[in-house]
């Protein structure tokens, strides 16, 4: 195994097909997509290798049956920058599981400077949804926007993954 190589593989979820990319640090992709799919957003050799995605996939499994509150596989961070990685660094060591935040909230939190309106757009940025779980950010006057899931399904993703959680009452999924 190299540098120049990602593995990549999915599972289902109730929410859809998900998959994930790792590399050599950690998981640098999660996405509502086939994995040959998310393997074409790199410009890395595409390779199968279970000791780097099952320990990821086997989490998501356990996170998504409601056995498992955190997700603690490692991280590389190398597809995000700046401010949006200080942004996503706070989300991820801030709000944990069956809690929430607002995108004003998050960005007093990230000590960034950038305005909640920008926390929005940074959110819908994540290349690791769920492990840093920008469901959990929320309008100041209801859910915001989410980006997960298959086209025209982000909301609904979102009131699920925050039903799971005991955010919102299932009965508004």
């Amino acid at each position: 195994m190299n540098d120049d190589e990602v593995a990549v593989a999915g599972i289902s979820s109730p929410v859809g097909r998900v998959s994930v990319a790792v590399t050599t640090v950690g998981v640098a992709q999660v996405r509502w997509a086939e994995p040959e799919e998310l393997a074409s957003r790199f410009n890395r050799r595409m390779v199968a290798d279970k000791a780097r995605t099952e320990p990821v996939l086997s989490q998501l499994r356990e996170y998504f049956d409601g056995s498992r509150t955190e997700l603690t596989v490692p991280l590389d961070w190398s597809g995000t920058s700046g401010h949006q990685r200080a942004v996503l660094q706070a989300l991820h060591a801030s709000v944990r599981f069956g809690s929430s935040v607002t995108y004003g909230d998050l960005a007093a939190r990230s000590g960034t400077g950038v305005p909640a309106r920008g926390i929005g757009a940074i959110m819908g940025s994540n290349p690791l949804p769920i492990v840093v779980p920008c469901h959990r950010v929320l309008a100041h006057d209801g859910l915001g926007g989410y980006s997960g899931g298959a086209a025209g399904t982000g909301l609904e993703v979102k009131r699920w993954l925050l039903a799971l959680e005991g955010v919102l009452p299932a009965t508004l999924i």
